[in-house]
């Protein structure tokens, strides 16, 4: 996963307005859905204007979805109309930035990240802007993890469709918040198909995988920790864009994110655990090779002992006591005979006793 970020130097006036290094997408995108109760519409649109004549309406809730933030001329203009503060805007457009909850009175602003597992781990930033009577949210590229509350908008769900734009927004952040747990799934399949590879085959490759998960999930917990205080946040401020009834809702959407950081803390310590378990099986495996040779070497011990008293150059002839066997008819073959049944004795001795 790429860190790299570009930041404004050292002394840059706060507030001001970069396009980003990285541009993720070719065009900017902006999709709104406007809604109440009894009236549903959903268009996509192509100018300032456009987007800005829907949020003038008061008898609705507006979601304005942009793809895309390196538009810094549209994003001052939606800025400026919605009287966004300039320190969030150049958050939206910075986006190394850690979940954070912002209370600028007229609205709040919300940083959330998603990671996401295509390939390597990747992380995006997701900017949600909350005032009265509209949400603005800006994703860096196309694909999001809010398809599921458009959905149930479309479908005229009484819940969402009757209530503010503040339980629009918690549930946009929960949609963020359960988009981790298909995330941390991936990683627990990861980690249960490398404790097999480690007890069957440990190989230094599964090594390299192991500490690949535990960076990823650091990275998941980097993003997972502050999310945790960002939906707090919304109660320990008391933010007056909320209402109790949604406080409710951003209850649960806590104890979502309690689950996942155990989860993550979970995995982290069965990938650590997996580190000693490649240590464990190498040895292992090094003793099982290590037994397997001693035993080849105690059973040829005595073979060579005895290949090597028959091996001195003595003459027989020279003296009766200087190897006799070597005028027997029948000393070679009695020699392998007495070599091949003393291994034979051996092994079956070993094996036996389980040393093989």
């Amino acid at each position: 996963m790429s860190r790299r970020r570009r930041r404004h130097p050292p002394g840059t006036a706060p507030g001001i307005l970069t396009a980003p290094a990285e541009r993720r997408v070719e065009s900017i995108t902006i999709k709104v859905i406007d809604y109440n109760a009894e009236r549903y519409e959903e268009a996509e649109v192509a100018t300032v204007d456009e987007t800005l004549a829907h949020l003038d309406r008061d008898d609705s809730v507006t979601w304005v979805d942009i793809t895309g933030v390196h538009d810094v001329e549209m994003l001052a203009a939606m800025g400026e109309h919605l009287g966004l503060h300039p320190l969030a805007l150049e958050d939206v457009v910075n986006t190394h930035q850690r979940p954070k909850l912002e209370d600028y009175g007229s609205h709040n602003y919300v940083v959330l990240r998603l990671p996401r597992l295509e390939g390597e781990l990747s992380s995006e930033q997701y900017s949600l802007f909350l005032g009265r009577g509209w949400v603005l949210t800006f994703q860096e590229t196309a694909g999001d993890p809010f398809e599921a509350v458009r959905d149930r908008l479309r479908r005229g769900r009484v819940r969402i469709r009757g209530a503010g734009s503040d339980y629009l927004a918690y549930a946009l952040i929960d949609a963020v918040v359960d988009a981790f747990f298909p995330l941390l799934e991936q990683y627990g399949e990861r980690i249960e198909t490398l404790e097999d590879e480690l007890l069957d085959r440990p190989e230094r490759s599964a090594l390299q995988r192991v500490h690949d998960i535990k960076g990823d999930l650091l990275e998941i917990r980097r993003a997972t920790w502050p999310l945790r205080e960002v939906i707090n946040g919304f109660e320990r401020q008391e933010v007056d864009l909320i209402s109790d009834q949604t406080r409710l809702f951003l209850r649960d959407c806590y104890d979502h994110t309690v689950q996942i950081m155990d989860i993550v803390e979970t995995y982290r310590d069965l990938s650590s655990a997996l580190t000693d378990l490649y240590l464990s099986s190498v040895s292992n495996r090094m003793n099982e090779v290590m037994k397997v040779l001693t035993v080849i070497a105690s059973i040829f011990i005595p073979l060579t002992f005895l290949a090597g008293i028959y091996g001195m150059n003595f003459n027989p002839e020279v003296s009766r006591y200087n190897m006799p066997e070597l005028n027997w008819a029948w000393g070679y073959p009695v020699f392998w005979v007495v070599i091949v049944g003393l291994a034979g004795f051996m092994v079956w001795l070993f094996r036996r006793r389980g040393w093989l």
